[in-house]
């Protein structure tokens, strides 16, 4: 059993409809076990919380040994981008719809948080991608995503053609509404729905899967995750570059992405016996069977 936490981050999706009873119930709730609380600023400033200190990312990411999001998916991918050099382990809780990463649901926290404040939980390490785009060989832009990285199209043009390059060998020229390169957290998030695969959080892999490819010969492929991708802008109205579809960064024809595993990965938190196939079956209805319809 690892040492119980002493000073706890709370980061909530604020905008959302009724979050502020429930942050500043967890709040009181995480007082009451002995933690000290610091609340996000932004989060403590919209719920108007008088009674915990307000902090920036910057002195959560020096202070607190556990960060709890409260919110989506999204809120979550956020919070992992902000503190995953720093290993401050996170833990989240669903205040959205899905909810693949933030696997606490609203309804279980009373009894999940307790063990994990003492220290009693699931501990996983999830990889990150580094993404960044040059422009005649200088930087232009960089980032990391917990869930991948994009390159598409606006919304109001054609197909953008892609090169791609694996370790400096010619992988292929793909023309498709985009490409996204997803770790195994991302596997069950854009790049699912795209009719990519399931990576299990283990893996050491990352997966390449087109949008909407115009050959229906180009398929996902899964790769090894000490390689580097190189994506070239060969024609495009528009494009751009994503990490979790949080942050932007518009493309020329002739930029260049370039992706590797990042240096670092960030931890989640899970209650005890924590089972990633439970979250599948929960998430993807595995479990439901086919309706067979009779003929009329």
């Amino acid at each position: 059993m690892a040492q119980p936490f002493r000073h706890v981050a709370l980061i909530g999706r604020y905008q959302s409809e009724g979050i502020r009873a429930t942050l500043l119930e967890i709040a009181a709730f995480i007082a009451e076990h002995g933690a000290e609380v610091l609340i996000e600023a932004q989060t403590a400033q919209s719920i108007g919380s008088n009674s915990f200190e307000g902090a920036s990312m910057a002195r959560i990411a020096r202070e607190a040994d556990l960060a709890i999001s409260v919110g989506g998916d999204g809120t979550m991918l956020g919070v992992a981008r902000s503190l995953a050099s720093t290993r401050v382990p996170m833990v989240g809780i669903n205040h959205g719809r899905l909810g693949f990463i933030t696997d606490i649901s609203l309804a279980d926290w009373r009894s999940a948080l307790p063990a994990i404040l003492d220290g009693i939980y699931d501990a996983e390490d999830r990889s990150l991608l580094s993404a960044r785009a040059l422009r005649d060989g200088t930087e232009i832009w960089r980032d990391i995503g917990l869930n991948d990285v994009v390159v598409n199209r606006s919304s109001r043009s054609g197909m953008i053609e892609l090169q791609v390059d694996v370790d400096g060998l010619y992988m292929y020229n793909q023309r498709a509404d985009g490409l996204i390169v997803a770790t195994p957290t991302g596997s069950t998030a854009y790049a699912l729905s795209a009719n990519g695969p399931i990576l299990h959080p283990e893996l050491a892999g990352i997966v390449l899967v087109p949008i909407a490819p115009q050959a229906l010969s180009n398929r996902p492929i899964t790769l090894p995750d000490r390689v580097t991708v190189r994506i070239r802008v060969i024609e495009a109205t528009e494009p751009r570059v994503s990490c979790d579809m949080q942050v932007f960064s518009e493309l020329r024809v002739g930029d260049e992405i370039v992706v590797r595993r990042a240096p670092f990965s960030c931890r989640f938190l899970h209650p005890k016996n924590h089972n990633h196939f439970a979250t599948l079956r929960s998430k993807l209805n595995w479990h439901e069977l086919p309706i067979l319809r009779r003929p009329d």
